[in-house]
């Protein structure tokens, strides 16, 4: 069994922004070599996350209006009386609750095994950010 790590840098420009990273994902396991194996994805941010879901613009804009309702920035919140990197963002973290900060996608002949409609997205929930990174673990056979 073969293992490769890399990453996905990018930066964001909207305070709740989601990136396609799709093709980057595709590229990385292509490069690779993988045939037959598994590809995860991690945020490395607490106030980031990665997720499937269908790409349509849309539908997009109300995932970010959905997560600006949920929990909204000007809340309540003691992280922001002293928050530790000088950044009021307590509502990111919340939102971090309730996503995931990975996902694990089979690859099969070279190819990711998504379903139709699904993307691989990147989930700014404190941004802009001028570098965020996703670390990418593929594991399997050549």
């Amino acid at each position: 069994m073969d293992s490769h790590i890399d990453h996905i840098e990018l930066a964001t420009t909207a305070p709740i922004q989601l990136i396609d990273i799709t093709a980057e994902v595709r590229e990385r396991v292509q490069a690779s070599g993988l045939r037959h194996g598994l590809v995860t994805l991690i945020s490395n941010h607490t106030t980031a996350r990665v997720n499937l879901n269908e790409r349509e613009a849309r539908l997009q804009q109300d995932m970010v209006t959905f997560l600006k309702r949920l929990v909204p920035r000007d809340g309540d919140y003691g992280h922001n009386i002293a928050p530790v990197d000088d950044r009021d963002n307590a509502h990111a973290h919340l939102l971090g609750l309730f996503a995931n900060a990975s996902e694990s996608i089979p690859v099969a002949d070279g190819g990711l095994l998504l379903g139709e409609w699904q993307s691989i997205f990147f989930v700014e929930l404190d941004g802009p950010r001028a570098k965020r990174q996703v670390t990418v673990q593929l594991l399997g056979e050549r």
